[in-house]
């Protein structure tokens, strides 16, 4: 039973975004089998295989088959044209598009109204998109966005294709500013590896609602690397096994992203940015909209074992389901990244020029341009109260350099009735700021002109840029200051029989030995507490021996007398 007492910990940090983009290829599709071909000499007679057993075409939700549309039986030069045609007939999509955060990539705090997003803070992974749109952009739900001139209102800029396309050809790559591959073209650069062009009348004759594969693209490859930044989300959630996550089990439930994050008017629900930590009361219909549709709550209630154990269902009123369901994240070989330094960036090898490596992985470990990087698998979250605000650094705020920089303070005690003990990814960054000034500094990293750092190597030029396009002042003179963000943990739900037991967490040492607030049997336990009451136990059992040997000695001086009588 855990039970509240004055709170000792309230505050803990939550996540932000940045990705590079890559797609996965689609399988084949199963061909049609083959009418018998006629061979030369005597007639043969060939039966005929019953019509049961041909396969068939994969039958498909849609009422409408896109690939009989005329608006799409034509060649098409970019994603715009595209999406003109297919604003012939969804009229209101690319609208809808434009009011959610996939197109402005901000996020307003239905709590305390602050604007988040990944236009307006700075991360501990890529930093900031502000000056490097070109690469950014790549995982942007539009084409065209590589300055501060794109036009956000342009109902063409609206990129359909990168959420609809079942093909697993459409893919965009940082530098297009959002564009897919028009041309054939060799990625990366001077590898001798290329990337073929999108048919994108292929892909607009062949679109379906979003996959794992359309979310992923962007998803799974946050931070520029497979895993790297939610540490639940990757590339083994394509076609994962029960183990990793129970309800994308392939095998069994097999759910899209989509029957968690139920959409309406191209607005999909759930967010990092606005998590719905402590969600009361029965389970309700799917799409019910006064709640979140992504929480584990509006399936299983917050009441969801079984009467036989109502002692779990206690712990609800203080802990997420996360907490218990899911024991580790990264839970595969990809792992995922866990800090960050920018401060190594600019160091050479020892030729004098750029260098990178890789860890006992394959995974990346150190790049001149980039810095060093450390990663971890099947990670034991930290945990955290948490009650859905998060508060972060936009750019501009000033910091307290003489500490770690927390990037985002993420609300919660354990007196508040909407704040619950989740686990959470905390992910250690080292990167820039104004010494002077003393706020987090933009800065402009890609790119192939004479000031991005990824060309030039040179901090003081990627700083000048950067600072310039987000309309900051730059003293000339910056450090490095340490800073964490916190990711709340909610993929890679394992099966009921690999959550956690009793004892990981109601032991002196236990997984939540650090919360604060709470009292918790065994962990909570006083060695003086413990004695005298062990010592109260003993006395009561010695009374309880004593007393019976008493009745059993007045009983047998009883039939003495009787039979002395």
């Amino acid at each position: 039973m855990i039970t509240t007492t004055k709170p000792t910990l309230s505050v803990l940090l939550a996540g932000a975004l940045l990705a590079t983009l890559s797609v996965f290829a689609a399988p084949a599709p199963t061909p049609l089998a083959s009418a018998p071909v006629a061979q030369a000499g005597p007639p043969v007679a060939v039966a005929s295989a019953p019509k049961a057993n041909l396969p068939l075409k994969k039958k498909s939700k849609s009422t409408a088959d896109h690939n009989k549309f005329k608006e799409l039986d034509k060649p098409f030069k970019t994603v715009s044209d595209v999406t003109t045609a297919c604003l012939s007939c969804h009229t209101e999509a690319a609208s809808q598009v434009q009011h959610t955060k996939h197109w402005t990539w901000e996020s307003a705090d239905p709590k305390t109204g602050q604007i988040r997003g990944k236009k307006n803070i700075i991360n501990n992974y890529c930093t900031s998109p502000i000056s490097n749109e070109k690469d950014c952009m790549a995982c942007h739900a539009g084409a065209g966005w590589g300055d501060s001139s794109f036009d956000f209102k342009a109902e063409k800029n609206v990129d359909c294709l990168v959420c609809h396309d079942s093909t697993g050809t459409y893919r965009k790559l940082p530098g297009d500013s959002g564009h897919p591959i028009y041309e054939r073209k060799e990625f990366p650069a001077g590898l001798g590896k290329f990337v073929e062009a999108v048919d994108l009348k292929k892909v607009a004759q062949s679109i379906a609602m979003p996959s794992r594969t359309n979310c992923g693209s962007c998803h799974f490859f946050g931070a520029g690397g497979n895993g790297a930044k939610h540490g639940d989300l990757d590339t083994s959630l394509q076609h994962p096994g029960k183990y990793l996550d129970v309800h994308m089990d392939e095998k069994g439930l097999n759910f899209s992203c989509a029957d968690c994050h139920s959409t309406s008017s191209h607005e999909v629900s759930g967010s990092r940015y606005n998590v719905a930590a402590a969600v009361k009361g029965k389970a309700h219909i799917r799409g019910k909209l006064d709640e979140s549709p992504a929480a584990c709550q509006s399936c299983h209630s917050n009441k969801p074992h079984s009467a036989n154990m109502d002692k779990l269902n206690d712990h609800t009123d203080k802990i997420a389901c996360q907490t218990c369901h899911i024991p580790e994240y990264a839970r595969n070989d990809i792992g995922t990244e866990m800090s960050w330094d920018w401060s190594q960036a600019t160091v050479m090898g020892p030729n004098g020029k750029p260098t990178a490596r890789k860890d006992s992985a394959g995974r990346r470990a150190f790049d001149s341009k980039k810095g060093a990087w450390v990663w971890e698998a099947y990670v034991i979250p930290e945990y955290r109260w948490y009650n859905g605000v998060s508060t972060y650094k936009v750019i501009g705020d000033k910091i307290d350099p003489t500490k770690v920089v927390q990037i985002n303070d993420v609300g919660g005690s354990p007196n508040a009735p909407d704040s619950r003990i989740w686990p959470t990814k905390v992910h250690r960054g080292k990167q820039p700021y104004d010494t002077v000034n003393n706020v987090l500094t933009v800065q402009h990293t890609a790119g192939e002109d004479d000031t991005a750092l990824w060309h030039n190597y040179d901090w003081g030029k990627a700083i000048t840029t950067g600072m310039k396009a987000a309309g900051l002042p730059f003293s000339g003179k910056y450090g490095f200051v340490s800073t964490e963000m916190t990711w709340p943990i909610t993929h890679m739900v394992a099966p009921k029989g690999d959550a956690l037991t009793c004892a990981q967490c109601h032991s002196t040492h236990g997984r939540l030995k650090d919360i604060q607030g709470v009292y918790m049997p065994s962990r909570d336990s006083n060695p003086w507490i413990d004695w005298l009451g062990w010592l109260a136990v003993a006395a009561a059992t010695a009374g309880v021996t004593l007393h019976a040997l008493l009745r059993v000695w007045a009983h047998k001086r009883h039939l003495k007398e009787q039979k002395n009588a």
